[in-house]
This record gives C-alpha cells, sequence and structure tokens, in this order.
C-alpha cells in the first residue's frame, strides 16, 4: 500500500529532482510534490513524498529525517490525513 510522507524544513532550492534521487535509496516513489505559494509561486518549504509502501516509507524516515538538504535539517514524519489535520485560523468571511 502506498504510503505519504510529509518532507518539512525544506530549503526554497530543493527541487522535485533532488528530492526524487534523495529518496530512491529508500524505495520506489509514487510522487514528488513541492508545495507551492499560489500568490508568488514559490516553495513554501514542505512537500509531500508518496512511497510504494509502508516500509519503504519507514526506511525514508529512518534515512532522511533530520538529515541536511541545502544546509537545513530535513523533517521526515508519515503524512497526516487531512480530517486529522486542525482547522487553521483563517479570515473566513
Amino acid at each position: 500500500m502506498e504510503t505519504r510522507l510529509y518532507i518539512g524544513n525544506m530549503s526554497p532550492e530543493a527541487s522535485e529532482q533532488e528530492l526524487r534521487a534523495m529518496f530512491t535509496e529508500a524505495g520506489t516513489i509514487a510522487q514528488v510534490e513541492l508545495v507551492m505559494d499560489r500568490q508568488t509561486g514559490k516553495p513554501k518549504g514542505f512537500g509531500f513524498i508518496t512511497m510504494s509502501s509502508l516500509a519503504e516509507a519507514e526506511k525514508a524516515i529512518n534515512l532522511f529525517d533530520t538529515k541536511d538538504l541545502h544546509s537545513r535539517p530535513l523533517k521526515v514524519n508519515l503524512a497526516k490525513p487531512r480530517e486529522d489535520r486542525p482547522v487553521s485560523g483563517g479570515n473566513h468571511r
């Protein structure tokens, strides 16, 4: 079963290709998604990588959580389903 990882504390210089090359060491990657700011088009500093199995996702966490990429320690953990995340305090009028 595919497992989605949250990748945080990324440098703006990090690219999808770079992350794909790095995380391939842990196994097969189904998808890489960098989250971009809608207004500026620049990276927000986090993204998601979908690994082909839970075992590969756990291996990626062990290999890359706190590993430096562009002088910043990555934060790698299992992504939480959308319904488990707290609602942001936006201005909903």
